[in-house]
């Protein structure tokens, strides 16, 4: 099932004894284009405080009651480390947050999450992580988290021309991996919603808040639309892949 990150924005995250907050933003790195964390605001109950809630915590999703269940308690969030959501959240502060719940890094292994490819996974890992090889993975690597809201919004660059900006991601429940980008070309050309894989993106200019991506004006204006309210069929992404001439979406 894929979910689209402006549609659980405001979603309730209900902890094991109470409700936390609702979901604010989504954070996910742009190495593997994964969703890392929900951010919740807790301002009403736990003020000055930015909260991120890792997948690794889901229990539940109830896509009919916009909630998200989580295995943690109140009193777990409210003692978790200081992060301020509003400035660039380094590697230290995640290291951090893995060693107070207990989880293993998602980073420097060979899978999506870890060794192995779902949130899951890093908790498994985690039974007998010393701290010294927690460190030893940070070094490994610069954090690379993004805010969803920050770049909703980002212009895209074709091969030859400029044509839309992102609108939404759509992201895999199992995995948390963002299969697409939904992308809104109605100040361009043709007035229609399209789907871009994170796998044709060649690069992103994070000063000017610009995407590029390995497909050229003609075949975008080919490609098939994007109807939020029928959602993703596997005939629509058939097409996307027959028309971009791209495979293993």
């Amino acid at each position: 099932m894929l979910h689209s990150a402006e549609h659980i924005q405001g979603f309730t995250i209900a902890a094991k004894d109470d409700e936390l907050g609702k979901v604010e933003d989504i954070y996910f790195d742009d190495e593997t284009w994964t969703m890392r964390y929900l951010v919740a605001n807790t301002r009403k109950w736990l003020p000055g405080k930015s909260v991120l809630i890792s997948p690794a915590a889901f229990e539940h999703i109830y896509e009919r009651h916009d909630n998200f269940s989580v295995a943690l308690t109140k009193e777990q969030v409210k003692n978790s480390p200081d992060i301020d959501a509003s400035k660039p959240i380094s590697r230290q502060q995640e290291r951090d947050l893995m060693l107070y719940y207990g989880w293993a890094p998602y980073w420097g292994g060979a899978g999506l999450w870890g060794a192995g490819a779902y949130p899951a996974d890093i908790m498994r890992q985690d039974e007998h992580m010393e701290q010294s090889q927690l460190e030893e993975k940070e070094m490994e690597q610069n954090s690379h988290l993004r805010s969803a809201k920050e770049v909703t919004g980002y212009s895209i660059q074709a091969s030859n021309e400029e044509f839309g900006h992102v609108e939404d991601f759509l992201i895999e429940e199992d995995t948390w991996k963002i299969r697409y980008l939904v992308i809104d070309t109605k100040n361009w050309w043709f007035g229609k919603k399209v789907l871009i894989s994170p796998d044709w993106i060649t690069d992103v200019s994070w000063g000017t808040n610009k995407v590029y991506i390995d497909l050229t004006k003609e075949q975008i204006k080919q490609g098939p639309e994007y109807d939020p309210s029928q959602g993703v069929t596997p005939e629509l992404e058939q097409q996307v892949q027959d028309v971009y001439h791209k495979q293993n979406i």
